[in-house]
């Protein structure tokens, strides 16, 4: 099973976002994912797209949770297995 990546967008001042990041950093103590920290700040577009969901995390390019990051929500889907059907 390939290895899932978790992308955090996030901007500054947002305290969801710090506790957001705290919740994925423990989740991946415990299950292995590549993160990707996505600063939404200074960027136009990312800025209309993501910043009233702050923050946002997705998985393998599929957003999966806003506002708040569930710790075992978010282990199960990265425990979960690869859909190769497409």
């Amino acid at each position: 099973m390939g290895t899932k990546r978790v992308t955090l967008y996030h901007a500054a001042d947002c305290s969801l976002c710090s506790r957001a990041l705290e919740v994925v950093r423990e989740v991946r103590s415990e299950v292995a994912f590549e993160l990707e920290l996505v600063d939404i700040g200074g960027d136009p577009e990312l800025e209309a797209r993501y910043r009233e969901l702050l923050p946002v995390v997705e998985i393998d390019g599929e957003r999966v949770f806003t506002y708040f990051v569930p710790a075992e929500a978010l282990a199960a889907r990265l425990r979960a297995p690869v859909d190769t059907d497409g």
